[in-house]
């Protein structure tokens, strides 16, 4: 090996990069290239009757909100949970450490008959909710709940690790500096922990918008009001309609890219704003 060389582990640049993007484009870009080119199939006029049906337009609502306004939930609560996870020592703390990443491990379908069990109208918390006039099974607001079950691991795990190796001596010295606790957690915790932040909240995202299993329990799946995009395409499927499927899960793939690529977006310039801090 010559003087001043680096050793690598991997054989070469440009076979692992070759590698690289052979296993790209047999995993991701073909089958996502599929999609496109089986709506082809249709013209632009029968393309933009599929897709803006009401009922398919009425979807898109309900699966684009409930899973923005989930993975926004849990990058609150998420930053809540794995700060009490990292600052805080109390019993059962590796119990509830590990409880985190059940919905992981969990069959969504497991997951959504279970959430169905407990928020329906006679289950463990739907018999002392919907008398107050909150019911949660067979509706959006079912959905979100699921999501936010399936969503928060994401967010958490994420963070997690920034916030353990986010020195507290810093956060003393705020204090020492006369800072309140939410000037210390504006200007010396948040700039390290929101490029991480962002990151759990576009995995939440993803996971979300194209979440089937646990959902379709307990969503209720009426048309116009709790009905998801997935389900609508497994329909269509099952009617064997493949131009009408692809054709909506075109729309799911651009849209959930764009906001993918907002989201990356400010997750650059949230790095480039500490780093230049």
């Amino acid at each position: 090996m010559r003087a001043g060389k680096p050793h690598r582990v991997l054989p070469g640049f440009p076979l692992a990069l070759g590698y690289t993007l052979v296993y790209l484009a047999l995993i991701v870009l073909i089958p996502l290239a599929a999609v496109f080119l089986k709506s082809t199939s249709l013209t632009w006029e029968q393309f933009w009757t599929v897709i803006s049906a009401p009922r398919v337009v009425a979807s898109y609502r309900v699966s684009f909100g409930t899973s923005l306004l989930a993975a926004a939930i849990n990058a609150v609560f998420g930053l809540i949970f794995a700060w009490v996870l990292v600052r805080y020592s109390f019993p059962g703390k590796r119990i509830v450490d590990a409880l985190v990443d059940l919905p992981f491990a969990l069959p969504t379908a497991v997951a959504g008959i279970a959430l169905t069990a407990i928020y329906a109208g006679n289950g463990w918390l739907g018999q002392w909710l919907q008398p107050l006039g909150i019911k949660v099974a067979f509706t959006p607001l079912g959905i979100l709940v699921a999501l936010i079950f399936i969503g928060l691991p994401f967010v958490v795990r994420t963070v997690q690790p920034v916030l353990e190796d986010l020195e507290t001596e810093l956060e003393e010295a705020a204090a020492s500096l006369g800072a309140d606790r939410w000037q210390t957690f504006y200007r010396v915790v948040l700039p390290p922990v929101l490029p991480a932040l962002l990151t759990g909240f576009a995995l939440a995202f993803a996971r979300a918008v194209g979440e089937y299993g646990s959902v379709i329990f307990i969503a209720g799946n009426v048309p116009m009001v709790s009905e998801i995009t997935p389900l609508l395409i497994i329909t269509k499927l099952e009617q064997f309609d493949y131009p009408g499927a692809t054709a909506i899960a075109a729309v799911m793939l651009v849209t959930s890219f764009i906001l993918l690529f907002l989201i990356n977006g400010l997750q650059a310039w949230a790095n480039r704003s500490h780093g230049g801090g």
